[in-house]
C-alpha cells in the first residue's frame, strides 16, 4: 500500500516521492532508499525491498532524484551534492509532517549519498548500503565524455549504457571533492555494508574500503551471487529481510500485538491517545488498518471505511462472477469492477419523491477481458448484481449495537 507524497527540494523542484505503507499497522518507524546512479524509483529493487521493509512494520520513502524519474529539474542539475541536497528534503518533509526517519538505504551511488546525508542529520539511527562504492568518482569510469554541449563549455554530453545525458562541471568537480572514508571515521552511527562479491559495477574491493573506513557498530553481509542491480527478486527481498532484522538492534522495538476477536468474525482498535482516526482491524487470520484522508484530519495510512465497503463489493462481484463464469465453461480471462460510491438526492435519481431525501448509491461498472460474446456479457452483468454483498447492501440492514463490561 502506498500514497504519493509532495515534496519539494531547497531549489523549489518538485520530487516525485512515493511512501510505502504496511497493511496491518501504522509504521513503527520511517526509512528512506536512495536509488543508484541514473536509476528511479520504479526500479524493481527499489520497490522489492521497500515492500518487504513495510511488511515488516517499516514506512519508506522511495523518491526520484531531481532531473530523474517524474521529478522535476535536469539530470544536469543531479550533481552529488544536489542528491544529498535532495536526500535531506526528504528526510524534512517526513519530519514535519511525521516523524524523523530511523534509517537511511541507498544503492550504488545512492548509498554513497546517504552516507554524506547521514552526518547532517542527527535524529538518524542507522545507514544501510547495498553495492556503495569507496569514492563518489567511481561514476567517472561509467562516463563517456562527448565534446561539451554549449560553447560557455559548462555542460557536458556523457554516455551511460547507452543512454545520451547532459551533465555540468559541478558534477564532475563534486566527485572529485567528496570524501567518503573521512565521513564514515567521523559518523558514529550504526552502518551496514552489503555488496556481491560478483558485482561487475562497483567491485566488491569497494566495500572493504568502506568497511575498515567506519566506526563501530558497523556490519558487511555478503549478497554471494547478485548483480548490482539486484535484478533479481529473491536477490532485493533477501536484502530486505537482513535490512529489517538488522537495523532493529538500533531502532525502538516495534510493537505490533495482534488483537484478538474474542470469537467474533472482527474486531476494531483505536487507541485515542497515539492515533486520530488510525483504527486496527483483526479478522481470525488477517490484520490491516483504514484511516481518513488527511484533508478531515487522518493520517491517510489506509484505505477509509467507505473504501472498504466499496472494496467488499467490488471482491464479492469478482468472486461471483468467476464461479459462474467456471460453472458456464465461458472463456473470461479478467473481470475489471470500478466502484463509486455517492450520497445523490432522489431527484437526481429520478424517483419522482417531492421529499428531500438522499440515497446512498455505489455506481458499478464492469470490464470484461476474454472472447464473450454480447450475450454472455450481458449475463455476466446479471450476475453481478447477484453477489452477497449486492444483495446485503440492497437490503434493510439491522445493526445491533450492545455494551460489553
Amino acid at each position: 500500500m502506498n500514497h504519493r507524497l509532495e515534496i519539494k527540494n531547497d531549489k523549489g523542484y518538485k520530487l516525485n516521492a512515493y511512501l510505502d505503507l504496511p497493511a496491518n499497522q501504522k509504521p513503527a518507524h520511517y526509512a528512506i532508499f536512495a536509488h543508484c546512479f541514473t536509476c528511479n524509483s520504479n526500479l524493481n529493487a527499489v520497490r522489492h525491498i521497500s515492500a518487504e521493509l513495510a511488511a515488516n512494520g517499516f514506512g519508506v520513502v522511495r523518491f526520484d532524484f531531481t532531473g530523474l524519474g517524474e521529478s522535476e529539474g535536469t539530470f544536469a542539475e543531479s550533481h552529488f551534492s544536489a542528491n544529498v541536497s535532495d536526500l535531506i528534503a526528504v528526510f524534512q518533509h517526513m519530519k514535519t509532517y511525521y516523524t524523523p526517519p530511523v534509517l537511511l538505504i541507498g544503492h550504488s551511488l545512492g548509498g554513497a549519498a546517504v552516507i554524506a546525508a547521514a552526518e547532517r542529520l542527527p535524529e538518524l539511527r542507522a545507514v544501510a548500503t547495498i553495492g556503495a562504492p569507496s569514492k563518489v568518482d567511481h561514476v567517472r569510469k561509467l562516463l563517456t565524455l562527448q565534446e561539451p554541449a554549449g560553447q560557455d563549455d559548462r555542460d557536458w554530453e556523457v554516455n551511460i549504457g547507452g543512454r545520451p545525458f547532459l551533465i555540468n562541471k559541478t558534477f564532475l568537480e563534486e566527485m572529485e571533492k567528496t570524501d567518503l572514508q573521512a565521513i564514515l571515521g567521523r559518523l558514529h552511527k550504526p552502518i551496514l555494508f552489503m555488496h556481491a562479491p560478483g558485482d561487475n559495477i562497483v567491485s566488491i574491493d569497494n566495500a572493504q574500503v568502506l568497511y575498515s573506513s567506519a566506526s563501530h557498530p558497523k556490519s558487511f553481509i555478503s549478497l554471494d551471487n547478485a548483480d548490482h542491480l539486484l535484478r533479481l527478486r529473491k536477490d532485493s527481498l533477501y536484502a530486505a529481510k537482513i535490512i529489517a532484522a538488522w537495523v532493529s538492534r538500533y531502532v525502538p522495538e516495534m510493537h505490533n500485538q495482534m488483537l484478538t476477536t474474542s470469537g467474533e468474525q472482527l474486531v476494531g482498535h483505536l487507541n485515542l491517545k497515539e492515533n486520530k482516526f488510525t483504527t486496527a482491524l483483526q479478522t481470525e487470520h488477517h490484520s490491516f488498518i483504514s484511516d481518513e484522508p488527511v484533508v478531515i484530519g487522518g493520517e491517510d495510512l489506509g484505505p477509509s471505511p467507505y473504501d472498504y465497503l466499496s472494496a467488499a463489493l467490488a471482491a464479492c462481484t469478482t468472486m461471483t462472477l468467476r464461479m459462474y463464469a467456471e460453472r458456464k465453461s465461458w472463456p473470461l480471462e479478467e473481470i475489471y469492477v470500478y466502484i463509486t460510491y455517492a450520497r445523490k438526492h432522489e431527484q437526481d435519481m429520478g424517483n419522482g419523491s417531492a421529499a428531500p431525501a438522499h440515497l446512498e448509491t455505489f455506481s458499478k461498472k464492469l470490464l470484461f477481458k476474454g472472447n464473450l460474446d454480447e450475450s454472455q456479457k450481458k449475463r455476466l452483468c446479471e450476475i453481478a448484481a447477484k453477489c452477497p454483498v449486492h444483495q446485503t447492501l440492497s437490503l434493510p440492514v439491522h445493526i445491533e449495537t450492545s455494551l460489553l463490561a
